[in-house]
């Protein structure tokens, strides 16, 4: 909060917010600080992010690779069964694990700085935007540890990897309307957070990242990524970044569809319930 306005008060000295060169500024400085807060102080500063996505991926690996012994099989991917199924793991949780930092705390942005929501000058759209793309920028630690795994694994990479910035902008506009959804809500009804932390363990288990899509039922599979952009989202990182082939296009374009929508909708409700928080708070 402190941080926040210490920003505020050296970007915004007699500036007008109405001009988005400024706002843009303004949040690529809050989402360096907020980084560089995280882990300040620590030993290990931003590599705690990578550590974590590791930790989740020996995890599950061991669980799922060695104990329940999932067989997976990659094109352009050699090596054993847990090697393999370790970097098609690691492809769809580190979408995942930035989908739900940046929401969980997106969720919350709106009530952490009440030193901010109450100046006049300071413009809240940008609150759910600084945690989401935080969230985002450090998932490219790990993205980018999962793509030198696979180039030292095949010996080669993909073409289809310079088409990942279009996977990145249905991602940020799903998190960030979620976020504002969310956050609008959780400034009335301080319960969403706890809600959302279930919702999101129940979540997991229902999208494809621990298990293949093979397992679903053919009847249902489609629904799944009808009603699950993550699925989608999970299955199109891994088909750029493991198989070099797009075997999941027609979800890919609804994804993009239902984020653009999903965006709309909460950054609506988000302008219509703003001139409340200050109240609130």
């Amino acid at each position: 909060m402190a941080m926040a306005s210490r920003v505020l008060s050296k970007l915004l000295p007699h500036r007008n917010l109405n001009s988005w060169r400024l706002k843009f500024d303004l949040l690529r400085t809050l989402v360096r600080r907020d980084l560089e807060a995280r882990y300040k102080g620590s030993v290990l500063g931003n590599f705690w992010p990578v550590i974590n996505q590791l930790s989740q991926l020996l995890i599950y690996t061991y669980v799922f690779a060695v104990v329940l012994k999932v067989k997976l099989s990659l094109k352009g991917v050699a090596g054993d069964d847990s090697l393999v199924f370790g970097l098609w793991l690691f492809a769809g949780l580190v979408p995942w694990i930035a989908f739900t930092t940046g929401l969980m705390a997106g969720s919350g942005s709106v009530v952490a700085q009440p030193n901010l929501v109450k100046k006049v000058v300071f413009p809240l759209e940008l609150l759910p935007l600084v945690p989401v793309l935080s969230a985002f920028v450090e998932s490219m630690f790990g993205l980018a540890l999962l793509i030198v795994f696979v180039a030292f694994v095949s010996g080669s990479l993909h073409p289809t990897l310079a088409l990942l910035p279009l996977v990145w902008i249905p991602q940020l506009l799903l998190t960030a309307g979620l976020s504002y959804l969310l956050a609008g809500f959780t400034t009335f009804l301080r319960d969403i957070p706890q809600i959302l932390g279930v919702v999101i363990n129940l979540w997991f288990y229902l999208t494809p990242i621990v298990y293949p899509v093979s397992v679903i039922p053919d009847q249902i599979r489609p629904w799944v990524f009808r009603l699950n952009p993550i699925a989608a989202l999970a299955e199109v990182y891994r088909d750029l970044i493991l198989q070099g082939t797009i075997t999941y296009w027609r979800e890919w374009i609804i994804l993009g569809i239902v984020s653009g929508l999903v965006f709309t909708l909460g950054f609506g409700v988000y302008k219509r319930l703003r001139s409340g928080f200050a109240d609130v708070l």
